[in-house]
């Protein structure tokens, strides 16, 4: 998992976070051993902001991938994925590992159902 974690810090590099300075980066592995990473993209209309985590997995998805391993999340200060990450993991990923680093290099091990517990997903769509 350190090449994942590795690589969600470097994605904090390609941050665009004028508005917050705030920048955060993302990496998921994928079933077959890829890992794609994403970072936060501000716009000057807070809601059109898109979170590092979606930008990762959109970006996995957009490439044929359908199936993940784990996922890595770098923040100047280990901050936790936001509700809207938390649900788009679980819906996409499910019940996957999940590392949350900070600038000290401290390594946070959860997992989605840790932070999602009694998730709202497709089985309650029937």
């Amino acid at each position: 998992m350190e090449n994942l974690i590795a690589h969600a810090k470097s994605m904090r590099t390609l941050a665009h976070a004028p508005y917050s300075n705030y920048t955060v980066g993302a990496a998921v592995l994928t079933s077959d051993g890829e890992m794609i990473g994403g970072c936060n993209v501000e716009s000057s209309s807070y809601g059109l902001t898109c979170c590092a985590e979606r930008v990762a997995l959109y970006r996995a998805v957009a490439a044929g991938h359908s199936s993940f391993k784990a996922l890595a999340v770098a923040t100047e200060n280990g901050g936790s994925l936001c509700g809207a990450c938390r649900q788009v993991v679980w819906d996409l990923c499910g019940d996957i590992p999940i590392f949350i680093t900070d600038n000290q290099n401290n390594v946070e091990e959860t997992s989605t159902l840790q932070l999602l517990p009694e998730a709202f997903d497709q089985s309650k769509l029937k």
